[in-house]
């Protein structure tokens, strides 16, 4: 065999070993906890680790395929290192194992700085790294055999045919065993049938206020334009979860901790049997781009959240309100926006008519009109620790984010899409636009830089929530920029000049290019 092929072979060695870690790493979390998978908590870290502007450019480019195009990134990280283990292994015995369990370290060191991790949930970890040497090592002597067989004789020929032989079945056998196990644990891993048969033996609770239904000629007939009311199946999900928490709501407790004359604890229960109110909210990313989709808008089911605090009784001191999610997650709230009466925060547990679904926080997350969601939509929200922003920060404020979040008025344009071609005559110009707890007053349309045309609203809903709106559009031959603004009932006008997301969201105006056809 020539050097070049056993190296080849050698790397097909690496790759075989740590697929037989990742498999064994995923079946023995299965065992003990899902959350375990290193899988899981190397990405965790690298989404721990990754600077504000990589975070930015990655949900620019991919959306909520974020989460997706990282595992890619991490298993291809993963394959080159197990392909220069496998190379070293080969060349340089025993340096390749060296690498294997340095790897190992790095993930078990990932695993254990969850929020939620135990000493227990070392073994998935350490028992892959274990099982991918031996096979390593095992493999690299079949291979060395083989390697070393020579001879014309009939006898060395049928030596080395058995050393190929035994090699290359091993190497198969070892690379099937582990895509199949791997593959059929982590998706028992990511299943929710568990989480969603818990979920599904729950009843919605009625609501003891129910929001009004939306005014009429709140909904514009225009089609392709933003729905009044965003389905759940469409509602944005940006978050720091590789795998959903699974959380039983009977053992689900939320704590109010920190600064405060009583700590309490809430469990479901207790909760579902409080008086729930309703409220349609509009909640966005503080990441949405300008003209970008990372925004919803819903009907809620929950509990107010100053109700809750009034009961734990806030110190005078303090300022913030740090809510941690079931996964370590932390965003830190203004206390006076949470404790203000005119102000529909709430504990949900409801989403448009059905309990939470599992990815938008099951069984219990925070809905607050008015902040970007890095400092207030805490999904599967297990504390709300009182506390002041000069002694706490959240997750995101470290990676150069501002501390407080307040919304930005917006608008954007719906239909007609950027790039299409349209046909001379009447068109409709349609979009949304926000200005959440404060609310929408005119929105503006400009084509081709010319005066700035007034759109009509649709009916407002609440302060808190989107209103759509609609211009007719005498639509001439030719290439045309539009262009839209909004001004919100304090009297604030969107501004021109681009401002990017970080550190306290986008600003700008949203623009599109048609092309009207005679």
């Amino acid at each position: 065999m020539s050097p070049r092929r056993a190296t080849l072979w050698a790397a097909a060695v690496g790759l075989g070993a740590a697929a037989v870690v990742i498999a064994v790493t995923e079946l023995v979390a299965l065992l003990i906890a899902p959350a375990s998978s290193s899988v899981l908590a190397v990405g965790s870290l690298v989404i721990d680790l990754a600077p504000p502007w990589l975070k930015d450019l990655t949900i620019a480019l991919f959306g909520e395929a974020d989460k997706i195009v990282l595992l890619v990134m991490v298993g291809l990280l993963v394959a080159v290192l197990a392909v220069i283990a496998g190379v070293l292994e080969h060349r340089r015995r025993p340096w390749g194992a060296v690498l294997l369990g340095l790897v190992g370290v790095v993930a078990l060191a990932a695993v254990l700085t969850r929020a939620e991790a135990t000493p227990l949930w070392a073994v998935p970890t350490l028992l892959g790294v274990v099982a991918g040497v031996v096979v390593l090592r095992r493999l690299m002597v079949l291979l060395a055999r083989w390697g070393s067989a020579r001879g014309t004789s009939a006898a060395a020929v049928r030596s080395a045919g058995v050393a190929r032989r035994s090699f290359l079945t091993g190497l198969a056998a070892t690379a099937a065993g582990a895509v199949v196990v791997g593959i059929a644990a982590r998706a028992a891993n990511a299943a929710s049938s568990a989480a969603e048969t818990v979920r599904a033996a729950l009843r919605l609770p009625a609501a003891t206020t129910r929001a009004a239904a939306p005014p009429l000629g709140a909904e514009l007939d225009v089609p392709g334009i933003t729905p009044l009311v965003t389905p759940n199946r469409d509602f944005y999900r940006i978050d720091t979860a590789l795998q959903v928490p699974r959380i039983d709501a009977a053992r689900w407790t939320l704590r109010v901790t920190g600064l405060v004359e009583e700590e309490i604890e809430i469990g479901w229960d207790e909760l579902a049997a409080l008086p729930l109110q309703e409220a349609y909210v509009t909640l966005m990313c503080v990441s949405n781009e300008v003209g970008g989709d990372l925004t919803g808008n819903a009907l809620w089911l929950g509990y107010p959240i100053r109700d809750i605090l009034a009961r734990a009784r806030p110190l005078p001191e303090a300022d913030m309100v740090l809510s941690r999610s079931q996964d370590g997650w932390t965003a830190g709230t203004p206390l006076d926006v949470l404790q203000d009466p005119q102000r529909d925060a709430l504990l949900a547990i409801g989403m448009n008519g059905e309990l939470l679904p599992l990815e938008h926080g099951f069984p219990a997350r925070l809905v607050v009109p008015g902040l970007y969601g890095y400092v207030s939509a805490t999904k599967w929200v297990v504390e709300l620790k009182v506390t002041r922003f000069d002694r706490d920060i959240g997750y995101w404020t470290p990676r150069g984010w501002s501390a407080l979040g307040p919304v930005k008025t917006h608008s954007r344009i719906d239909v007609p899409r950027d790039r299409t071609r349209l046909a001379a005559g009447t068109t409709a110009i349609a979009g949304i636009a926000w200005a959440q707890h404060t609310g929408i007053e005119r929105v503006e349309v400009r084509i081709d830089g010319g005066s700035w045309q007034r759109a009509r609203l649709a009916e407002a809903i609440s302060i808190d929530t989107w209103r759509q709106w609609v211009l007719e559009w005498s639509a001439e031959p030719g290439t045309h920029v539009i262009e839209v603004r909004a001004t919100d009932l304090a009297g604030r006008t969107q501004t021109e000049p681009y401002v990017p997301v970080a550190p306290d969201g986008a600003e700008g105006y949203h623009g599109i290019v048609v092309q009207v056809d005679a």
